[in-house]
């Protein structure tokens, strides 16, 4: 089972933070282009000097998805090399996916049992007997969309439903009838630290995957202090850009982990 992997390589390492691996073709420093599998390339070299601060990573589906074949060899490639150099470190395979149920279940081999990842994140919109072949693979994690760190989320995200932000009835929904496997963990936007507080005291210690620090303007401050859980753990904190197109990537990544670690 998937969900105590991220804690495990939490503690060994000390690390809070997941590298996102959102690599778009165009910002690939020139030194890679020139491999068949440039975005492998640059993977490669990304996970080699981060790996010792980070205890996961989440590649963005469309990144690849986008580049034809060739992007989908590079992304499978990709989560081999974690497997084989870091077996560790939780892989989440950032795809928002949630679709009819029948239809999901040709998600759910492709991002389980083809690509091999040991989580997803998926939207709620289409509700729990939707998403229910993700939900029944009990060794893998679900990341289900809560409040996310896009300026635009609260559209549909802060709408009232019987005197309460959606967003709220999301996390109950997972809290009290979704997680059933306890397989299940929240996707909430370092970008609205109110709301963050808030579903932490929903959901107890359940571990929250946390996008929107750095480049996007969250605080690492706020993100710790209103979502770590009573273990000091309960966050996975994602930074892609700034890691990754940093001039010096390990930096990049040490010095936000013990940015993390000071605020703990």
């Amino acid at each position: 089972m998937t969900v105590g992997k991220f804690d495990a390589r939490a503690i060994a390492i000390n690390s809070l933070l997941c590298v996102g691996l959102d690599t778009d073709p165009a910002r690939i420093p020139a030194e890679f282009r020139s491999d068949p599998y440039p975005q492998f390339a640059f993977n490669k070299h990304i996970i080699d000097l981060t790996m010792p601060f980070a205890a996961a990573y989440k590649p963005n589906i469309a990144f690849y998805e986008g580049q034809g074949e060739n992007g989908m060899r590079a992304l499978r490639m990709t989560v081999d090399y974690l497997r084989e150099v870091c077996p560790d470190a939780l892989t989440i395979c950032d795809a928002k996916r949630g679709d009819i149920s029948t239809t999901n279940d040709g998600y759910v081999r492709a991002i389980f049992d083809v690509l091999g990842f040991d989580a997803v994140t998926l939207n709620p919109y289409l509700g729990g007997e939707a998403l229910k072949p993700f939900l029944d693979r009990a060794d893998k994690t679900c990341f289900i969309l809560c409040r996310t760190s896009n300026p635009g989320s609260g559209e549909l995200q802060s709408l009232r439903v019987e005197g309460k932000p959606f967003w709220q009835i999301v996390a109950e929904k997972v809290r009290d009838r979704w997680n059933v496997n306890n397989n299940c963990m929240l996707v909430m936007g370092a970008t609205y630290p109110d709301e963050l507080r808030d579903v932490r005291s929903l959901v107890g210690d359940m571990t929250l995957l946390v996008p929107g620090i750095g480049t996007q303007g969250g605080s690492v401050e706020q993100t710790v202090q209103l979502g770590r859980a009573q273990n000091g753990r309960g966050l996975i904190i994602n930074a892609s850009r700034g890691i990754m197109y940093a001039d010096d990537p390990a930096s990049a990544a040490l010095q936000l982990r013990d940015a993390i670690n000071a605020c703990r």
